[in-house]
């Protein structure tokens, strides 16, 4: 199996949250009729849901072997 760095599981994360964080500020503009609110949820969805994605793939990495055949 190849070796899979840090710098993937950042980059991974780092893309995906792109992606979810357009999303939520999408619905935030859509629920408070207000773009500039929805970009203010964006922006702290954006900082808490990137570490907690780091954290859980590094724990599916190390502590899951769920998937993986040997």
């Amino acid at each position: 199996m190849s070796e899979i760095t840090h710098g993937r599981h950042i980059a991974k994360a780092f893309t995906w949250r792109v992606l979810g964080t357009v999303d939520t500020m999408l619905i935030g503009w859509f629920v408070t009729g207000s773009a500039s609110l929805g970009v203010a949820i964006g922006g702290i969805e954006v900082v808490t849901k990137t570490f907690l994605y780091y954290a859980h793939e590094r724990v599916w990495y190390k502590h899951v072997r769920f998937g993986i055949k040997d």
